[in-house]
Parts: structure tokens; C-alpha cells; sequence
């Protein structure tokens, strides 16, 4: 009998998931690590949940727990076995990236890129939600915390991302008429903060668009390889990679 490779191009969100969230990296995070998956709970149940409907159950783990998605912490993408994470759990299930090194190095705190990659992944886990626009020719990546993510907010004390509303991919809404994103910064849909950028298809091609030129030159220099945004062309395609355990388990080894 021909056997076939299931290819994963959504994912049951009618379901509670499982976030099992595990620090590999051996640069400080700035914030206790308990903690942080303490104040992203709450930032999940009381601030995204009543807004997208995303529920979600955060574990800390020592490494990917069967069934689970993953959460993972590391330096940078140069780290022993970081790129052999690739883009989804060992099971084919979501994953988000965090590196603390880089992180840092862009002078941004990690609690705020860790509520960001978490928010974007409860609402889009395959990576592969687009919608229309104010543009016709565009389509508009559905990333939820990237338009704002210059902007945070404290949760237990630890900051903590801003984040777009479903209103603000609804191009019919006037200026002002709703809200749009929870700090109430963006006016208008599919508006661009100075801070943020919005990921695009036009012309055949993938690209983003920023809220400021400081913002474009900024993003330039960010080391950007491992995020989940990087990784939009290939989910469109059902080409998303599993973690190769072994692979990581050998470059641990070796550095």
C-alpha cells in the first residue's frame, strides 16, 4: 500500500493547545523565566483570548513534550542545533523562536518578542493567513502584534506587546469607528505605527511595508533568520520543516 506524508497546512483550533515553553539559551533574559510564562498566561486568558478566541495552556519544559507546541529560547540563530528547530515541533505541530542574544542586540526586551511570537502564533499557527486591503493588488499578511510591536503594556508587572484587533484586517471600518488594536494607538484599518511593519504579497513577490524610514533601516540590520515571519513563503507552499531532534541533540553535544 503507497503510504503518503501528511503535510500540515492547518490546525485544529477548536482544541486547547499545549505551549511547552523551554530556554535553551545561555545569555540572561532580563526577567525570571517562571515568570514570564506566568505573565503570558495572563496576557493570553485576560488580553488576547476575549479579543481573537485563542485559548492556550503554558507549560515550562526541559524540551518538546509530545502533543504539545513549543516555545523555545535560544541565543541566536548561529547557537549549536538552532537551525535544526526549523519551523514546526518534532510532532508537525506550531512553534515560535525566541533569541535572547539577538533580542537584545536590537535593544528590545524579550518578555515583549516572546508575548509578540506568542500572540502571532495563537492567531495564525500555520503561518498562512492572508487577507485583501485597502489596496487591491496587495495581499496582507495576518500578523498580529508586528503593525505595533513598538508598543507594550505591563502584565504582572513584566511588558508585555500591543496587539491588533480582528477590526484592524476589516478594511470597511472608519477612522476611529472601532477599536484596533489594544492600546488604542491605530486609528484606522491596516494602519502601520512608526515603530512597526506589515509583511505583503504583491506581484508575485513577498515583502514588508513600514510604519517610518527609521523603522526600514532598523528591521534591515535585525538578524532575522528562525522567526516565524521568515518562514511565511514556505507555509504557503506546505513546505514547513519538523525539528530534527537528533540534529539538535548532536550540536548541543558539540558546542
Amino acid at each position: 500500500m503507497e503510504t503518503t506524508t501528511a503535510i500540515f497546512g492547518a490546525f485544529n483550533q477548536g482544541t486547547l493547545p499545549t505551549i511547552a515553553c523551554f530556554n535553551k539559551a545561555s545569555t540572561p533574559l532580563g526577567v525570571d523565566f517562571d515568570a514570564l510564562i506566568a505573565a503570558m498566561q495572563v496576557f493570553v486568558d485576560k488580553h488576547v483570548v476575549p479579543v481573537w478566541g485563542t485559548p492556550a495552556k503554558l507549560i515550562k519544559s526541559k524540551g518538546f513534550v509530545k502533543g504539545a507546541w513549543a516555545m523555545v529560547f535560544l541565543d541566536n540563530a548561529d547557537q549549536p542545533g538552532a537551525l535544526a528547530y526549523h519551523d514546526l515541533t518534532p510532532d508537525g505541530l506550531p512553534q515560535s523562536k525566541v533569541f535572547v542574544k539577538t533580542t537584545i542586540k536590537n535593544h528590545d526586551l524579550v518578555s515583549v518578542s516572546a508575548s509578540h511570537e506568542l500572540v502571532e502564533m495563537l492567531v495564525d499557527p500555520a503561518i498562512n493567513l492572508m487577507t485583501t486591503g485597502p489596496d487591491p493588488k496587495v495581499i496582507y499578511a495576518y500578523e498580529s502584534a508586528d503593525p505595533v510591536e513598538a508598543l507594550s503594556f505591563p502584565v504582572n508587572g513584566i511588558p508585555m506587546t500591543d496587539f491588533v484587533y480582528p477590526s484592524y484586517f476589516e478594511a470597511f471600518h472608519k477612522l476611529g469607528s472601532v477599536q484596533f488594536d489594544y492600546l488604542k494607538k491605530v486609528k484606522k484599518p491596516f494602519q502601520i505605527l512608526s515603530g512597526g511593519y506589515q509583511i505583503i504579497f504583491k506581484n508575485g513577490k513577498w515583502s514588508q511595508v513600514f510604519g517610518s524610514a527609521s523603522k526600514k533601516k532598523h528591521f534591515a540590520r535585525e538578524d532575522r533568520r528562525g522567526h516565524r515571519s521568515e518562514q511565511r513563503p514556505h507555509a504557503g507552499k506546505g513546505k514547513l520543516k519538523r525539528a530534527d531532534v537528533k540534529a539538535i541533540e548532536r550540536a548541543e553535544r558539540r558546542g
